[in-house]
């Protein structure tokens, strides 16, 4: 079964994201591998990152459509989950909270990228540059840089919107999980979401 999801919320026909699966692991070989590494079993934090990095890279594609600023943001994730898998609380899925780590490192990269966006003096370095601008990269090929840019905007006045937000509609994970993930009740995870929709929609680019 596919995460992928499309943008049917906010009006925008197409899939979103389509991140692979890591087929030769279930879920439960890899919440094995986890609890194992949280253990503090090297080997199995090896295996565990070599196992879910795909995916981990795919996760941050979906908002960075620049290939080496996903790998940045990837490389980022891979080390988080590495130093903080003790934050792991073993109620839900690793891979759920793998996704919530990923995110956080693709708007970590995103902020990092529009600073630098805003900073550069394009008459002293223009030729150089040959990355886009993300803050006027518009959604191509499924990437969601508007959502993000949304998201910067929600979260000075409603940042428990966020990250729910990004983990349904970005990753497309079942409203269970965010609620484990983030410790809320399942029917205050939908009404952060259903908000936090109500406020993007304004805010994405193409909307009327």
């Amino acid at each position: 079964m596919s995460h992928g999801v499309t943008g049917e919320a906010y009006g925008q026909a197409g899939p979103v994201i389509d991140a692979p699966r890591t087929d030769s692991m279930t879920p439960d070989d890899i919440d094995d591998l986890a609890r194992r590494a949280q253990d503090g079993d090297t080997a199995a934090l090896d295996t565990l990152l070599s196992t879910l990095r795909p995916r981990i890279l795919s996760a941050c594609r979906g908002v960075l459509p620049y290939s080496a600023d996903a790998e940045d943001a990837c490389q980022e994730a891979m080390l988080n989950i590495a130093t903080k898998i003790g934050s792991w609380h073993r109620n839900g899925r690793f891979t759920t909270w793998m996704h919530a780590v990923a995110v956080n490192s693709a708007r970590s990269t995103y902020r990092r990228l529009r600073k630098q966006a805003t900073t550069v003096d394009p008459l002293e370095h223009g030729p150089v540059l040959d990355r886009p601008d993300p803050r006027t990269t518009s959604v191509i090929a499924g990437t969601r840089l508007d959502l993000l840019e949304a998201m910067e905007t929600i979260e000075r006045d409603h940042p428990q919107y966020v990250e729910p937000l990004l983990l349904r509609d970005v990753y497309g994970l079942p409203y269970d999980e965010i609620a484990t993930l983030v410790g809320a009740p399942l029917g205050t995870v939908k009404a952060q979401i259903h908000h936090g929709r109500k406020l993007a929609r304004p805010l994405l680019r193409g909307e009327e």
